[in-house]
Order: C-alpha cells, then sequence, then structure tokens
C-alpha cells in the first residue's frame, strides 16, 4: 500500500508537479522492471518459494504489487468504484492482505509476471490522464499523484527485497532509494501516531551515504538527534526488512532511537520489525 508520509519529493508550479509525475513514473517503470530477470524464468516450484514474509511466496509478493498498481489506478479513475473497494477490503480485517494473496494462488507465475508489468503501465498512463493537480481517495487521508506514485515504487523496492532474498540474488542500488529514505522520514510522526504514541518534539537529522557515492541529508546538521549510515541499510530498517541491530546504522538521541525501532514507511497498522538476527545483512549486495 501506499505511503504513510503522503507526500513525495519535489512539486512546486503545475508544469513542475508534471514533469514530477513523469520523472516519478519512469522510475515506477524501472523499479518494476529491476525484478523481471528475478522473475523470468522461474520454474513453478520456483515461484512458490518462500520469502521473508511468512506465509507468502514469490508469487504473492507479485500479485500484492500488481492488486495495488490496479487499485491505485481505480482510486484515480473511478473514485466511486475506489470507494467500494476500499469498503470490501477493509471489511475484512487486518488480515485483508493475506486474504488478497489467498485470491490470487490460482495464477499461474507467469501470469503474475504479466499482471505485475502491465498494471504498473496502467497505474502510469492514469496518472498522466488524471493530472499533477488530481488527488486519490485512499484507505486514509486522500494524497497527491506523486504521493500515490512514489509509494508504489517504495512499495515495489520492499516487496522486490523479499524476492531477492527468497531467490538469493541482488539488484543493483540506485537513486531510487531516495524515494524509499523520503517516505520513511516523512512517516516518522505515523510510527508513532499509528501506535498511539507521543512524536518527540526533537528534530532528527539523517544522513545517508547514497549509492554513487553522494550523501543525502534531511534536517537540521546540529539536532542531537540523528540516524546517520548507508543507504541501503536505512531504506531496510524503514521497510521493517532489516532490524537495526543488524545494520550500520549509527543513532543517537532519545528520539532517533525510539523512532528507528518503529520507524514504518507503509501505511496500515502498526507492525514490527523482525528480530535481531532473523535477517542479517551480508555484504552481498553491488
Amino acid at each position: 500500500m501506499p505511503d504513510a508520509g503522503n507526500a513525495a519529493p519535489g512539486g512546486g508550479a503545475p508544469d513542475g508537479k508534471a514533469a514530477l509525475v513523469a520523472a516519478l513514473a519512469a522510475d515506477l517503470a524501472a523499479e518494476t522492471a529491476s525484478l523481471a530477470p528475478l522473475l523470468t524464468g522461474l520454474s513453478d516450484a520456483g515461484w512458490l518459494a518462500p520469502t521473508p514474509a511468512a506465509g507468502w511466496t514469490i508469487r504473492d509478493q507479485v500479485t500484492h504489487l500488481a492488486f495495488f498498481n490496479d487499485v491505485t489506478a481505480l482510486a484515480l479513475q473511478d473514485p466511486a468504484g475506489f470507494a467500494a473497494r476500499r469498503d470490501e477490503l477493509l471489511a475484512l480485517g487486518d488480515r485483508f492482505p493475506d486474504v488478497i494473496a489467498e485470491r490470487f494462488r490460482h495464477l499461474a507465475g507467469p501470469d503474475a509476471r504479466r499482471w505485475f508489468t502491465t498494471s504498473c503501465t496502467r497505474l502510469a498512463s492514469a496518472c498522466r490522464a488524471a493530472g499533477p493537480a488530481a488527488r486519490l481517495p485512499w484507505f486514509g487521508p486522500d494524497f497527491s499523484v506523486p504521493a500515490a506514485i512514489t509509494g508504489r515504487i517504495m512499495e515495489t523496492w520492499a516487496h522486490g527485497e523479499d524476492i531477492t532474498a527468497a531467490t538469493g540474488t541482488a539488484r543493483p542500488l540506485t537513486a531510487r532509494l531516495r524515494h524509499v529514505a523520503e517516505i520513511g522520514i516523512r512517516a516518522r510522526r505515523f510510527s508513532f501516531a499509528s501506535r498511539g504514541l507521543p512524536v518527540p518534539p526533537e528534530p532528527v537529522y539523517v544522513e545517508l551515504a547514497a549509492p554513487d557515492g553522494s550523501t543525502w541529508t534531511w534536517g537540521a546538521a546540529d539536532a542531537v538527534n540523528r540516524v546517520t549510515g548507508d543507504a541501503l541499510d536505512f531504506c531496510l530498517v524503514v521497510t521493517q526488512r532489516r532490524n537495526v541491530a543488524d545494520t550500520g546504522l549509527r543513532v543517537a538521541g532519545d528520539g532517533a532511537t525510539a523512532w528507528i525501532a518503529i520507524a514504518q514507511a507503509f501505511a496500515g497498522r502498526p507492525t514490527d520489525p523482525p528480530p535481531p538476527g532473523s535477517q542479517p545483512g551480508d555484504g552481498s549486495r553491488p
């Protein structure tokens, strides 16, 4: 599901937003395409390989992404139709992602892959047709077209990490990680609020080493609360694919420590990161 932060980097005047939508749509297409080498040629047994998400196979990961690409497009094209779909899903309770996965377990792997690819194309077309100023209804507050696409990039990357873990392969790291990091940072308040916890008032400074050797920063450099380290580690933590104890992130200050322990970039009910040692980093990423 799209991001909890309800925002995407950039923006500005309408022309700037149109350019932003186009750039984000291109990044979503590239993130989707990055999974093709992992999925093409999988055997029937390969599609049923377990992933780090309990009870989910590679096929479940792919159909989840395709389904929510289509639901996002529906929210843009038919808000009333989306509202009906949303009510149906919410009526299933917290388990509804698992119910959705179960509904599509009849699909053969190649059919799931084709659905995933075409759903990305449909979503990009829907975003361009809607215009950059459009607002989408969602499972929480409405949000913008750039936020919708950024959320899909984050989800595609995060579930892609589950697929890489299941296949024992890896994808090259790219600047698209910045979208994931941005959502994780913007969702800091959500991470506390969704658990009924007060948000620490102190600002947090985040400094990350980007894949190209540059440095990405957010916040005031003199902040006492700080999170610094590798962008991949940070993105794995905020998408709850890795426990912070199994990364090289450096965390200082009570507010930053409290946040990073529960950081959650994705919307929905609050969930906990994996226990320490359950998904250790192996240094194999290119």
